[in-house]
């Protein structure tokens, strides 16, 4: 007969692993948030080479779990189009570029045509938006590196906060389908973190109407935290719990990059419609 060890004896592993997954977390934190805050400071080839082979990455992640079989030929197409879009984006051409996704998305689709290709379809819009919404909003002459780092802002303060603050207050789950850790508490939490951070990037800057970018910053949050269900959503569709393994202590780049894909679509998005493709920064900041 088997003797159960006493709670606290069979919660010790369990706590160990969690101590040892948050450590993972925050150093490659610490090397990625450095990484991409500096890439993003240097804009031109270098921003765009890092978002052209981060959406490839996270391309390949999806094929990986949605096609099977039909991985490689949907990966070709999207590196391929990817390529082919960064460099219009980087000269200057973004309505060709984004012209070139949609483009490559159908002929994704269409040589997973026998396999699944919906899932082909929307896995490259959706690398192809990691690609393009960063590089559309920097290459905005005036305002591009403000946009960018208070995306950047606002998502890592809605990612942290949010976990931290449902740790520690818990309470009633968000959505528990979907992803049983995520409370109403942790989301409030990230969108408060969000609001204050972005407050406080656009008054350094020296933007106007920090009301506008306060409500700004509440969407782009709410999005954020919307693109980590629906990557939570695709991977229980699929029964993987990581994306990848490539980022320790996160996963894949699909689990790094999940809130950050939608809030980048969004605020690529709200600068065209403002301010068109030929100044989305501007667009987006100027209230």
């Amino acid at each position: 007969m088997t003797v159960a060890p006493p709670d606290g004896d069979a919660e010790r592993p369990a706590a160990r692993r969690s101590a040892g997954e948050l450590a993972l977390r925050i150093v490659s934190a610490l090397v990625l948030a450095p990484l991409a805050a500096g890439v993003a400071y240097l804009g031109d080839w270098p921003f765009a080479i890092m978002w052209i082979l981060a959406g490839a990455g996270t391309l390949w992640e999806w094929s990986t779990l949605s096609l099977n079989s039909a991985r490689t030929r949907a990966v070709a197409v999207g590196f391929a189009t990817f390529a082919a879009a960064g460099i219009f984006l980087g000269f200057g051409y973004p309505g060709t570029a984004l012209g070139l996704l949609a483009v490559g998305a159908l002929a994704a689709a269409l040589v997973c045509r026998t396999v699944a290709p919906g899932w082909a379809f929307a896995g490259l819009l959706y690398a192809g938006t990691i690609v393009a919404a960063p590089i559309l909003l920097r290459g905005d002459d005036t305002l591009g590196l403000t946009a960018v780092v208070l995306l950047f802002a606002i998502v890592w303060a809605t990612d942290i906060a949010a976990y931290f603050t449902g740790r520690a207050l818990g309470g009633p789950k968000l959505w528990p389908a979907v992803s049983p850790k995520k409370t109403w508490s942790g989301a409030i939490g990230g969108t408060v973190a969000a609001v204050v951070c972005a407050m406080a990037v656009a008054r350094v800057a020296g933007l106007p109407s920090l009301g506008a970018i306060g409500a700004l910053a509440v969407a782009l949050s709410i999005a954020s935290q919307a693109g980590d269900f629906l990557e939570s959503a695709i991977k229980r569709r699929f029964g993987a719990k990581d994306s990848g393994a490539l980022i320790p202590g996160h996963g894949g780049l699909m689990d790094r990059l999940d809130g950050f894909v939608a809030a980048a679509l969004l605020a690529a998005l709200i600068g065209i419609v403002r301010g068109g493709l030929e100044a989305p920064s501007r667009g987006l900041l100027i209230w």
